[in-house]
């Protein structure tokens, strides 16, 4: 029950997403008259606040209650997207976007150990599948109603979206926090651990690398390598799932909202209206598919199947080349490609969470899974500029071929992961640590 009362919140969570970013360009350079730098300005500063919330929130998701987390900072992003209905300066409405994107990412990390926590061994792949499946039809949602009401005619007429956000990240949290309420950390992720001679109750869960157990461990420990960032490019595993995460990114992620709706207009000359329909194409495909694919790749290694979603952005971007020889058909296949890219997310969204936490170090979990996400954020933030820079200059070509590219040398990377984790010694009975089977409440 716990599970689905978070998924449902981060599906309501994910309304502001949709109900402000797809709208405040035009909003900040037209309809307040603050022109393109700044419009330019609050979606990098909306990407920075994400790039450091991540790792800090994830930090803290290790250390305290990851539902206290959550609920802390989704209502500093309630804050600063309600504070922007109120604002009439730029610098103010930069303010503000930097404080959203901090609180949309801060919740991140904290509520991937929460569906770590709150799922066992059989069905977490599902939870994670479930978890994404709820956000994106919560931001197509939020992008669908804000569509109808909307106004950007009228300084006011974004209004809507900022309330509709702030009112979601409200209740995401009440959700949260209601769902946490009486937790207990399972004997799997947490022990208490004996140090001098004196029970320690900062123990907190991890997963072993070698074995996909989750393990307890003791956090006094973990303290004496806080690098999370060194732990990543000294475990070969762990490195090369970062190099996955960061090639798949590119490879779609930071192209979806910008880069491949340019391309489609001013390469492919589709209509306008392709691109809302592709966009629903995508939610859809995903939302139909991803309890099926999530059954048919349950006993698939994760690794294997990041190859798969690698494979089908090779696919994809061969399609979206080709579709520059075929006019006739170049609005049917750019519309198609959405939703043969969404088959690769129903594989990519329920696999890659659950293996970063699985090869994440003892007690750094949260860390790991932030500092990989702002890694994500990070690349994702640069991609439209590049697309704007490349089709500004009429070299689709080089946009197309750099695309597929990092999707090969995505591929390359999960099969380095598979290696890696092939490699790794599998501990000792006597090495294993075999929790206690009572749970340890959460404090």
């Amino acid at each position: 029950m716990r599970a689905k009362l978070l998924i449902f919140a981060s599906a309501i969570g994910m309304l502001g997403w949709g109900a402000v970013l797809p709208y405040q360009y035009a909003y900040a350079a037209d309809t307040r008259g603050w022109g393109a730098l700044v419009a330019a300005g609050a979606s990098s500063l909306f990407s920075i606040g994400a790039l450091v919330a991540a790792p800090i929130a994830g930090r803290l998701a290790d250390r305290f209650n990851p539902v206290l987390v959550a609920v802390v900072a989704q209502l500093i992003g309630a804050a600063g997207v309600g504070a922007l209905a109120f604002v009439d300066s730029p610098g103010l409405f930069l303010a503000g976007m930097l404080v959203f994107g901090l609180g949309l990412a801060g919740a991140v990390p904290a509520k991937q150990v929460l569906a770590l926590q709150w799922s066992t061994s059989d069905d977490r792949r599902k939870v994670f599948a479930y978890k994404f499946t709820g956000e994106s039809l919560g931001m197509a949602a939020g992008a669908f109603l804000a569509g109808q009401i909307v106004d950007l005619g009228r300084p006011d007429g974004l209004d809507v979206g900022f309330a509709m956000a702030a009112a979601g990240f409200v209740l995401s949290s009440a959700i949260i926090a209601l769902a946490g309420r009486g937790a207990v950390v399972p004997s799997e992720f947490a022990v208490a651990a004996v140090a001098d001679g004196r029970p320690v109750t900062g123990s907190v869960g991890a997963i072993e690398a070698a074995t996909g157990a989750i393990a307890a461990v003791d956090v006094r420990a973990a303290k004496r390598d806080r690098s999370v960032v060194r732990a990543i490019l000294r475990t070969p595993a762990l490195r090369w799932t970062a190099i996955v995460t960061v090639t798949l990114a590119l490879g779609f992620y930071a192209q979806f909202e910008s880069g491949l709706p340019a391309y489609g207009l001013t390469v492919l000359g589709v209509d306008a209206s392709a691109i809302g329909i592709a966009a629903a194409v995508n939610c859809i495909v995903i939302v139909a598919l991803q309890v099926l694919v999530v059954k048919l790749t349950a006993k698939r290694s994760a690794p294997s199947l990041l190859m798969v979603v690698g494979m089908i952005w090779v696919v994809s971007w061969l399609a979206l080349s080709a579709a520059q020889f075929a006019p006739g058909i170049a609005t049917a296949l750019f519309v198609t490609t959405y939703g043969v890219f969404a088959i690769g997310e129903t594989i990519y969204s329920p696999v890659l969470n659950p293996l970063t936490a699985q090869l994440a170090p003892k007690g750094m979990v949260g860390q790991t899974l932030g500092t990989i996400g702002a890694l994500q954020t990070a690349f994702s933030a640069a991609g439209p500029l590049v697309a704007g820079v490349l089709l500004g200059a009429g070299l689709a070509d080089v946009f197309l071929g750099m695309h597929l590219a990092v999707s090969v040398i995505a591929v390359f990377a999960a099969w380095r992961v598979k290696r890696a984790m092939e490699a790794m010694p599998v501990p000792a009975a006597s090495e294993r640590v075999d929790p206690p089977t009572a749970p340890v409440p959460l404090h």
